[in-house]
């Protein structure tokens, strides 16, 4: 019996040993074919994650930053031992004595999901795992990606330190809120550097890789804090915190950005604008979007925090200024429930959905609001951001008086004379503060609406193309189409210079003398017949004056003589257009261009001539802090490491750049250009410091520009409609964008000054009559003494020449004929009674003249 007993067990024995021998087999086998073909964990050694691009200011200051992941890379010895501890703690007790996979926390697992009958599957990976599954293997949840991730946790394990498969976690995982990695998350939640971070605040970011989106701090607040606290428990269990320490922070509150407990960091950082999105726009095209959204760079932009603000306030002023001028009310065409409208927690909740394209939150000093009732003259409104006081917020009835609201058939219904005749109860509005002038004091709140007209301003460094300020609209929450860069408008007048240019490159002077008549040029559309802004036609006249006056038809007949080939070669050479159409027209400035280009060939009349390329950074850095980028690798300064430098001496810099055209040239053009703004079209300039300049209306003024500089910066404006039409009478560069020019210059030349405008060696000086042209001796004085500076031979190649440009002198045409006008305008009543002037149909010669004044 006892034999048979011995035999059976013996058998069974054998049985089970065969059996486990087959499993280990098979199991082998599994393990074996699933090896095969894995991806290597070398370049796990080589990695580099997506990390946030930064964009800093030139005092480096922090001003915008992108990312397709939200990610900070924090080095493993810069990361807090209470993050650490948290995390591996929650995640994997045993990470830092299992060699890759937990068969304990395996078998535990199993047991329970067996137990539950399939209801408890808790996980079982451990952080090296995770790490398999985040980098080398998708996200699948099969049995085959399992055993896949288990042979590479064992293998990594071998190849890597407990510390660097930590660092590649931590630095990975997803926390929820676009946020990747413990820095990133400790950002977004709590608007906090690690170490920073308190006991309860790293246990809530270790409770988060499990399920971030059930964790949300205020949709899941109890489920969030109770999975903080049992993290805190694992941490008292595993003897990193006392229990004290676990009761403390246990019993404290779920605090967060998302709860409004912080600050958030975006809010830190000024709105993103027309400046930095050009930016993204300019080095994904370089560096690859890739790269640029994920490949940690450091960015110096070129921007001047200061004078950036002040053209934004100046152009906004000027478009807000035109808007209002025409008198309709438009609105936001935003309304809020009425059901919403009861109680403050309501409409604020209600405001705060509102999109920012319709209720741009960036221009400074409006706020969005709601209208919450209306009496018989005013509208009792809800600020966003702008506590309630005793008496409410009102719109009084003086402030509508400028507006009409356009009706349902299109018509405009008349002026307003109370609140309610432009809005209604729940809608979304825009207002302002407005201040007493001379002490600031509070008087009322008024109605603002983001006007329909568009324009920009850029400013430049004339020595460096450094683009110190951008402002490619009235606001880039509005609009983010950058009209500084991507706009494609007519210059019109704002082209003349480079025509004046290769004039005096080709033989003329600034007292040539012009024939300003009129012009009949035969097209296949038909007779062209240009004209002056005046409809006048003022003879022979001095080539300055053509340009201080912006004389079309001397423009015309100047590129006739000189040859549209010349002056398009001269266009294309200063980067203007690329390339330009050689039409008679193109000399006024009918061929569109972009404001960028143009303000970048004005900077190099102001620096005597040099080709200087327009940045907006000047260095791009690494991840790793090595410089791939810098605007100024040819420039150098042999000074700079001088440390004996006498006092009061600036280093010298040397820079190897193209001379674009004569330095004496260059000058003239300055001079004619300075004549421009002190008896020219841009009059309107007033500066402390040397200033020129020149202003350009298309046809029908459907663009307004003007563009001047000093010594050391060069600006632009442009105003008109995204659709062109006209802006109407009285709309010229000299009314509309003179202001924001002067505006701008006003508090720009108080930092960077300027002189008066170096004058190149090799001319000499002659005092002309530029009334006349005629000759002066050198001791002439007087309003119409005009000194030029001239090249040698200069003058002799000019000398009693009279430039017609092969054109009749327009005998068969009419002169100032008796009954015509200056503007070429008639002036009617309306409905109303009121006076507007409606200009004449245009013709076709006016039309595509491309630039009257």
């Amino acid at each position: 019996m006892i034999r048979f007993i011995l035999s059976s067990l013996g058998g069974v024995f054998s049985w089970i040993v065969t059996a486990l021998f087959f499993v280990a087999l098979t199991i082998g086998g599994i393990f074996y074919m699933y090896s095969r073909n894995l991806p290597s964990h070398e370049q796990l050694a080589q990695y580099t994650p997506k990390t946030i691009s930064r964009i800093y200011s030139g005092e480096g200051r922090l001003i915008d930053e992108f990312a397709q992941e939200r990610r900070i890379f924090v080095p493993i010895q810069d990361i807090p031992d209470i993050v650490k501890e948290a995390f591996v703690s929650a995640e994997d007790q045993n990470f830092y004595i299992h060699k890759g996979y937990d068969a304990q926390g395996m078998v535990a697992a199993l047991y329970a999901a067996v137990k539950s009958g399939g209801r408890d599957m808790r996980g079982a990976s451990t952080i090296t795992q995770q790490v398999m599954k985040n980098f080398l293997l998708d996200g699948s949840r099969s049995a085959e990606r399992k055993i896949k991730e288990l042979i590479l946790a064992s293998r990594v394990e071998q190849a890597l330190s407990k510390d660097r498969i930590l660092e590649l976690y931590l630095n990975e995982i997803f926390l929820g809120q676009n946020s990747y990695g413990v820095a990133a998350a400790a950002q977004t939640y709590f608007n906090k550097p690690l170490t920073a971070l308190t006991i309860s605040e790293a246990a809530y970011l270790a409770a988060l890789p499990k399920k971030p989106a059930e964790l949300h701090p205020v949709r899941n607040y109890e489920e969030a804090r109770l999975r903080r606290n049992y993290v805190l428990r694992r941490l008292f269990e595993d003897g990193h915190i006392t229990k004290a320490q676990m009761e403390a922070e246990q019993a404290t509150e779920l605090r967060s950005v998302q709860r409004g407990d912080y600050e958030t960091f975006r809010q830190a950082l000024p709105p993103r604008d027309y400046f930095t999105d050009e930016i993204r726009r300019q080095l994904s095209k370089s560096f690859g979007q890739d790269e640029f959204f994920g490949g940690g760079l450091t960015i110096r932009a070129t921007v001047d925090p200061k004078l950036q603000r002040q053209a934004a306030k100046a152009l906004q002023e000027a478009l807000e200024k035109y808007d209002r001028g025409q008198g309709v009310w438009r609105g936001t065409g935003v309304r809020i429930a009425a059901d919403k409208l009861g109680d403050a927690a309501g409409w604020r909740a209600a405001l705060a959905a509102v999109p920012t394209d319709k209720a741009p939150r960036d221009v400074e000093g409006w706020h969005v609001a709601v209208v919450l009732e209306l009496t018989d003259k005013e509208a009792r409104i809800g600020i966003e951001g702008v506590d309630e006081d005793a008496d409410g917020h009102w719109i009084p009835a003086n402030d509508v008086t400028w507006a009409r609201k356009r009706l349902a058939d299109g018509k405009l219904g008349p002026r307003a004379k109370r609140a309610s005749d432009l809005v209604d109860v729940g809608d979304v509005v825009l207002v302002r503060a407005v201040t007493k002038d001379e002490d600031g004091s509070f008087l009322r709140w008024s109605l603002r609406q983001v006007p329909v007209v568009g324009g920009a301003f850029v400013a430049m460094d004339v020595h460096t193309g450094r683009v110190l300020a951008m402002q490619g609209g009235f606001s880039y929450q509005a609009s983010v189409f950058n009209r500084a860069t991507q706009a494609m408008r007519q210059p019109g007048s704002n082209f003349k210079p480079f025509v004046y240019a290769a004039a005096l490159d080709s033989g003329f002077s600034p007292e040539t003398i012009v024939v300003d008549a009129p012009i009949e040029v035969d097209t296949p559309q038909g007779l062209w017949r240009p004209k002056n802004a005046s409809n006048k036609y003022y003879g022979p006249t001095p080539l300055r004056t053509g340009l201080e006056q912006s004389r079309n038809l001397m423009t015309v007949r100047i590129a006739q003589e000189v040859g549209m080939d010349v002056v398009a070669g001269y266009a294309e050479r200063f980067g203007v257009y690329d390339p330009m159409g050689q039409f008679l027209a193109n000399s006024l400035g009918s061929q569109e261009t972009t404001m960028y280009k143009l303000i970048s060939a004005y900077a190099m009349f102001a620096n005597g001539g040099q080709r200087v390329e327009p940045t907006l950074v000047d260095r791009v850095q690494d991840r790793w802090g090595r410089t791939i980028y810098r605007h100024d690798a040819t420039t150098t300064c042999p000074d700079c490491g001088n440390p004996d430098l006498s006092a009061g001496l600036g280093p010298r810099v040397r820079s190897d750049r193209e001379q674009v055209i004569n330095a004496i040239t260059a000058y003239q053009m300055i001079s004619l250009m300075e004549g421009a703004v002190k008896r020219g079209t841009g009059t309107g300039v007033n500066l402390p410091v040397p200033v020129a300049g020149k202003t350009g209306t298309t046809n029908d003024a459907k663009d307004v520009w003007f563009t001047g500089f000093t010594s050391n910066i060069v600006a632009s404006c442009y105003m008109g409609y995204d659709q062109p039409r006209t802006l109407g009478p009285g709309a010229y560069g000299g009314t509309l964008c003179v202001p924001v020019f002067n505006e701008f210059m006003q508090e720009a030349v108080k930092d960077y000054g300027g002189a008066a405008f170096k004058v190149p060696p090799g001319g000499y000086w002659q005092k002309y009559n530029r009334f006349t042209g005629e000759k002066l001796p050198d001791d002439a004085t007087g309003d119409f003494v005009q000194a030029e500076y001239l090249r040698e031979g200069q003058e002799m190649r000019s000398l009693g020449q009279i430039v017609d440009g092969g054109f009749a002198m327009g005998e068969n045409l009419p002169l100032f004929a008796q009954g015509e006008t200056d503007t070429d305008t008639t002036a009617v009543t309306t409905s109303t009674g009121e006076q507007r002037v409606i200009p004449k149909k245009a013709t076709f010669g006016s039309l595509s003249a491309g630039g009257l004044y």
